[in-house]
């Protein structure tokens, strides 16, 4: 790998994000040589830290997310770490930033190249990038920035925020990052999909009955109720993770695997994405609560959660697509808290023929992206001592040594914004696509709840969430894989 120059501004620095994944994947790059003699990182929050404060958090960071280190290699690592206290809605400290910053080129030779990352709370990501623009942050080199989600809370809400930020930075330059097109097995959708005959030439409604996607989690909102009642589970879940994952699945085949032909693919394909109407939400999607029990409490008793509060634990809804291979095919998805383990897994249900046995059960294609890594195909075969029809699974999966290997998703991604690559990142006019789809229903539900009937379905927790969400099936033959 090649040493990239460049000088890196993370606003958060003192943060969770900071600490658990974007300094431990930092110390990674920079032993396999992405980054090394030409960087340095100035980490801001508000806290009054100091240089060697920071140095010492980062080195401390090393040792609890790695076995075995080098001490000088850490050492000589920490050493680009820079902090400045910073008030992100004072301009003064944005001079006094980027006079740092400066400095740091200088001395490290980094060629004018910036990376800024915002790893703090949303609500400042306008602010942030209207100050960068306003008092000229950008060097005169290379100027990417990093946006975590939530990109927005709704499609207005979006749209403005993209319009600060293109103040001061190139459609192409901006990174938003989704953690999940990082996982090893979301990235192994396209080969999947395009590398083998016996699954490349099924991928169509003639053989594809539905596809089915959970997203489960196994807590609560524990200490998150104030941030995710102004959320829910459509915002905080289907808007990003739920619509990369159907994205790729839907997506044509692009004409080569550049991030320009890859994002022509998924546009192509959202330019086709039914949004749904107030009745076809009644219909086709379910909304819920978690309840208490012995050892935790209901969603509306959570700390800092309105006790009225109308907002999601829990969804469930179909997608489909007018173009694209598997047009007509309907995606079902349902993610949730309170699940009764936490799982991320994509099955896609193939339709059942006829047949000399009789009835046999379909070949099923199952992804598990979490917690373990994948694939596997259900087939039919003869049973040894007994008529009859067995299944069996015939498995993709990784070893313990192969697994050990595979980079964190943080560490994947943030690879991809050193040599700029923005192939697993999202375009704006994909994000603008979800909103408008994520904002349909959000405007039928708050119909509901101003007409006083609100239908939110309650659910046990460490279940698979409401019965409801069986009724969403096109057919009463169909059913969730996954049970």
């Amino acid at each position: 790998m090649k040493n990239i120059p460049v000088i890196m501004i993370i606003f958060g620095g003192s943060g969770d994000l900071a600490h658990r994944k974007l300094y431990p994947s930092l110390f990674n790059l920079y032993e396999q040589g992405l980054i090394h003699d030409n960087f340095a990182v100035i980490g801001t929050a508000r806290r009054p830290w100091s240089h060697e404060y920071l140095r010492e958090q980062v080195s401390d960071v090393i040792h609890e997310t790695h076995d075995q280190v080098d001490e000088n290699e850490v050492k000589a690592f920490a050493s680009h770490f820079y902090y400045q206290s910073h008030d992100v809605t004072n301009v003064e400290h944005y001079v006094t930033l980027k006079k740092l910053a400066q400095e740091l080129d200088d001395r490290y030779s980094a060629q004018g190249n910036c990376l800024f990352y915002m790893a703090m709370a949303p609500r400042f990501f306008g602010t942030i990038a209207t100050h960068i623009n306003d008092q000229h942050l950008t060097g005169s080199g290379f100027n990417r920035i990093v946006v975590e989600k939530p990109f927005g809370h709704d499609l207005v809400s979006a749209e403005q925020l993209n319009k600060e930020i293109t103040a001061s930075f190139d459609e192409n330059d901006i990174f938003r990052i989704d953690h999940y097109l990082g996982k090893e097995m979301i990235q192994n959708i396209m080969p999947m999909r395009f590398t083998n005959p016996l699954i490349k030439n099924i991928w169509s409604g003639e053989y594809i009955k539905n596809i089915q996607i959970t997203l489960a989690e196994r807590l609560g909102v524990e200490a998150r109720g104030g941030y995710y009642d102004t959320s829910g589970a459509l915002r905080d879940m289907v808007q990003n993770h739920i619509f990369q994952i159907i994205t790729l699945l839907a997506m044509p085949e692009p004409k080569d695997l550049s991030s320009d032909s890859v994002h022509q693919a998924k546009q192509e394909l959202l330019k086709s994405l039914i949004i749904p109407t107030p009745e076809e939400v009644k219909k086709n999607f379910v909304r819920g609560q978690y309840l208490g029990s012995d050892t935790t409490f209901a969603y509306k008793k959570e700390p800092n959660v309105d006790p009225d509060s109308t907002t999601e634990t829990y969804v469930a809804g179909k997608t489909k697509f007018t173009s694209g291979p598997i047009a007509g095919v309907p995606i079902y998805f349902r993610t949730g808290k309170e699940f009764k383990e936490k799982k991320t897994r994509i099955d896609i249900v193939l339709k059942h023929i006829n047949n000399p046995y009789g009835q046999a059960h379909s070949n099923n294609i199952t992804i598990e992206v979490d917690p373990e890594s994948k694939i596997y195909i259900t087939i039919n075969g003869k049973k040894i001592d007994e008529p009859g029809i067995r299944r069996e699974d015939l498995t993709y999966a990784f070893s313990k040594e192969e697994m050990a290997k595979v980079p964190d998703g943080y560490e994947r991604l943030l690879h991809d914004v050193f040599v700029n690559d923005s192939t697993n990142f999202t375009h704006w006019s994909e994000l603008k696509r979800y909103w408008e789809f994520i904002d349909a229903v959000e405007d039928a539900w708050q119909k509901e709840n101003e007409a006083g009937n609100p239908e939110i379905a309650q659910y046990l927790p460490y279940r698979m969430g409401p019965k409801e969400a069986d009724n969403i099936f096109e057919s009463p033959t169909e059913h969730w894989i996954y049970e």
